[in-house]
């Protein structure tokens, strides 16, 4: 029997090893975003890409963090049916089967959208193209029938501008108006169980299209045409950035009777803008009691699609960015300094390397309210040794092997702002990555 010491070092080490953040939390408390996302009745997910789940630091922190999954590509309709009739879910059943085997859902995207489609697709005259787009729809969503929370049944049917248009696609052409209806019949009768979504972009606001968006739902709703949520994919910047009328769109569409997700949402910049704009989307889905959850469009900024931008809450390294305190603040994680408790996390990442050593940068972010000091510690493996030290004031244990840092000179940190301090650790041999504790502040 493993004891519960063992497995609290286990964790740490392997925090330490992925480049992940040790927080300030008891071991009861919501100290990550599912947890506390769990908390208030909604799940936190991410997109995943099934060829990063043989990453050791990108599923640590998928598992830590997150409890709803997203595949990214791998079930839209050129992944899984590249050639008419012959389906290969092998991808995105390796991404269900993960999110299962740690019981979080999955949301599944996505069945009928212009994009991602296969050659022969286009090539179909009418009445050929509606049987297979229902097909497409039955097997997939036969083949995980009692595994998907939510569909994405039809994907960016409304063109952008002042039109309120449909968008010009191969089945909007050939089938008409009608085809998004008769795509939520099909879905409806293919998996009872599932919500079914309607999902697009640049909808995020009152505007034209979002209008027309709502215009669709609001039909459907009044003639029985089954439809249970409507997806805002939330990508945002500075030329883009998060809409003030953002809550009040999402309540407008909860009152038709749908449930509303933030499905895919990623917000360039970095520091404290970035965080602020997420901390605004969380709690305007929040504030509406039928935005049943969030998903980020990826882990980590070097596998976003927007990799330039960063967008997400995790830098290239794991480390939690601002973005990611002020979300764990605005659900009301541990760390976010509720009731004005003083809080705060650190993250490692290596740095130069050499033959016989290398050093080692540790991050310390303040939680949701300002600090005025801090403290952490950082345990190296014997025979390893800590050389050198800067930006802080370290004591050492008895054995030489455990530091603890503290601020050089003044530890002020105003809420969500970030200091670090490094250290040269000569490995005699053994490469191994530091261990951080918890980081303790007042």
């Amino acid at each position: 029997m493993v004891t519960r010491t063992s497995i609290r070092l286990g964790m740490a080490s392997l925090l330490a090893i992925a480049g992940l953040t040790a927080l300030s939390a008891p071991a009861d408390a919501a100290s990550t975003l599912g947890a506390a996302a769990a908390e208030k009745g909604r799940y936190f997910g991410a997109a995943v890409a099934a060829n990063h789940l043989g990453e050791s630091a990108y599923v640590s922190t998928l598992d830590t963090e997150f409890n709803s999954v997203t595949p990214e590509n791998e079930m839209k309709w050129d992944a899984v049916e590249s050639t008419r009739n012959s389906f290969n879910f092998t991808a995105a059943d390796q991404i269900v089967s993960h999110a299962q085997s740690k019981g979080m859902k999955v949301r599944g995207h996505t069945l009928v959208w212009h994009s991602q489609l296969p050659s022969w697709v286009g090539t179909l005259a009418a009445a050929d193209l509606r049987t297979a787009m229902n097909n497409h729809i039955n097997q997939v969503m036969g083949h995980y029938k009692g595994k998907i929370h939510s569909w994405d049944v039809v994907n960016e049917a409304f063109q952008d501008g002042s039109s309120g248009a449909r968008r010009s696609s191969p089945f909007q052409d050939k089938l008409g108006n009608g085809f998004i209806e008769e795509a939520f019949r099909t879905a409806r009768a293919a998996d009872p169980a599932a919500k079914l979504c309607y999902n697009d972009y640049n909808t995020d606001g009152v505007n034209a299209k979002s209008t027309a968006v709502y215009n669709l739902v609001k039909d459907f709703k009044a003639r029985g045409v089954p439809i249970d949520c409507v997806g805002f994919q939330s990508h945002f910047n500075s030329a883009s950035p998060v809409p003030s009328d953002y809550q009040a769109n999402l309540q407008r569409f909860a009152d038709l009777g749908v449930d509303v997700q933030i499905t895919e949402l990623d917000i360039e910049g970095s520091g404290t803008s970035q965080a602020t704009s997420y901390s605004n989307v969380v709690k305007a889905c929040l504030a509406v009691s039928r935005c049943t959850g969030i998903t980020v469009w990826g882990v980590t900024d070097k596998y976003s699609w927007r990799a330039g931008g960063t967008p997400l809450l995790f830098d290239g390294n794991y480390s939690k960015k601002a973005a990611y305190t002020a979300v764990l603040t605005a659900l009301g994680g541990t760390g976010s300094g509720g009731g004005g408790t003083a809080a705060c996390s650190v993250s490692y990442s290596k740095q130069e390397e050499w033959s016989d050593r290398f050093n080692g940068k540790v991050t310390v972010t303040a939680g949701g309210s300002a600090i005025s000091n801090w403290t952490t510690t950082v345990t190296v493996t014997s025979p390893q040794k800590i050389s050198a030290t800067w930006n802080g004031t370290p004591t050492w244990d008895s054995s030489g092997n455990v530091m603890t840092m503290k601020p050089n000179g003044n530890g002020s940190l105003a809420a969500g702002a970030s200091t670090s301090f490094g250290f040269t650790v000569m490995t005699n041999g053994n490469t191994a990555a530091p261990v951080l504790g918890s980081c303790t502040a007042s």
